[in-house]
């Protein structure tokens, strides 16, 4: 039998006849996910010690905000080249080796931490955001496997990988506490290192993706002047931005406003991580039956709303927990959504270079409001109303464009 590529294969996700999944769909996704769920776990190791770090290096709520951003900025801008690299080499070899050149880096974010060197630790955490880049090539790996009526779901699934923050959030410090700073950080590694080792020997690409051996750069071009990427990129830099910045600086936040120590504030942020996880495939299925047009507006109304709340203080520890697990709710739910837009208007040949775009987008989306958040953060009065506003003011714009894409929707690919 002959092994030469079959050129009736399509080059993304949804070509196959077959309105049904791939053999070994399930269980290629499954393993996605869960590589997706180490890699935020090494992308956000940093966060969930904020507030140790700012004890122990003096830091002012400015320096702390850049620490915890640090990570997301690499993680968003190596994005772009991932999605290129992904259509041409696959989302398999690009998950072992952002796994295998994250591992190192979370040792030296030990060791920086152990030398209580600002500087150090900032520049490691710039690399470490190498882990971030995951993402994109997990989503157009796991949307191949399936149809498009079911990229909503794939997509929706594999974004659960997003989960990591939560288990970084709760697990981190817990660690910590009970092993040593450097030992945790050691067992973190291993596991980055094992989890490549399990996609090496357990993960294949769908039988309908076939490598983009020319004109990468050309697609990446293509994408960036459609102005439906640009369109996406806003409105995946609010929700996916949101859940990434609120996940990193929700320790600080909490610390801050309510005084909770380290475990605390870790495990509640670990409660916010976990609903928009929950969320982002509901989301996405939702999407697939009803259009991503709706999930988006309801996302970002909710949104806007509730980062309106969030500004008043609600006081502990029920009306907090709740305002804020909404917050991750529409979030997730808003992330879902977005992505089920990008499989239906994504054109043939450019799923990657889009994916890495718009994923791009929502990783800045990230990188922003920390910094934002640490600088205009009211020491005097516990207050962090500016940026919460400017939250709120962002959201309505975004719904505003969401709500024009769905009027113009008719005259677009979908």
């Amino acid at each position: 039998m002959s092994t030469a590529p079959d050129p009736s294969r399509h080059r993304t996700a949804g070509a196959a006849a077959p309105d049904a999944p791939r053999t070994g769909a399930a269980r290629n996704l499954t393993l996605a996910t869960f590589a997706s769920v180490v890699g935020f776990w090494g992308w956000t190791v940093i966060a969930p010690l904020g507030t140790r770090y700012a004890h122990d290096l003096g830091l002012n709520a400015a320096q702390t905000g850049a620490l915890v951003a640090m990570p997301v900025l690499v993680g968003a801008i190596g994005r772009v080249p991932v999605g290129v690299l992904t259509d041409k080499f696959g989302g398999r070899r690009l998950l072992i080796l952002i796994l295998l050149l994250t591992a190192p880096l979370v040792l030296l974010v030990a060791l920086a931490g152990s030398l209580k060197s600002y500087g150090l630790l900032l520049g490691v955490g710039f690399f470490l955001g190498v882990a971030g880049t995951v993402f994109t090539a997990g989503i157009p790996f796991s949307a191949a496997w399936y149809p498009k009526s079911r990229q909503g779901f794939a997509t929706g699934i594999f974004g659960m990988g997003m989960g990591g923050t939560a288990l970084s959030a709760f697990l981190t410090p817990r660690l910590v506490t009970a092993f040593g700073y450097w030992p945790t950080h050691v067992i973190i590694a291993v596991l980055l290192v094992a989890t490549a080792a399990i996609v090496f020997f357990f993960m294949r690409e769908s039988p309908t993706w076939a490598p983009v051996m020319h004109g990468s750069f050309g697609k990446l071009l293509a994408a960036a002047r459609m102005p439906v990427t640009w369109q996406l990129c806003f409105l995946y830099a609010v929700v996916f931005g949101g859940f990434v910045s609120f996940s990193t600086y929700l320790p600080t936040y909490l610390r801050d406003i309510y005084s909770f120590d380290l475990t605390a504030a870790g495990t509640r942020t670990a409660g916010f991580a976990l609903a928009a996880v929950i969320a982002r495939p509901i989301g996405g299925i939702i999407a697939d039956r009803v259009g991503p047009r709706p999930v988006v507006l309801v996302s970002l109304a909710g949104v806007a709303v509730l980062a309106f709340v969030v500004n008043m203080q609600p006081p502990p520890e029920v009306p907090t927990g709740l305002t804020f697990l909404a917050m991750a709710a529409a979030l997730g739910f808003g992330t879902g959504g977005v992505f089920a837009w990008v499989g239906r208007r994504a054109p043939a040949g450019t799923v990657g270079a889009v994916t890495g775009v718009v994923s791009a987008a929502g990783g800045l989306g990230g990188y922003f409001p920390p910094l934002v958040m640490g600088a205009t953060y009211n020491a005097q009065q516990h207050s962090y109303a500016i940026g919460l506003l400017l939250l709120v003011a962002t959201a309505l714009v975004a719904l505003v464009l969401a709500a024009l894409m769905g009027r113009s929707r008719a005259a677009q690919p979908r």
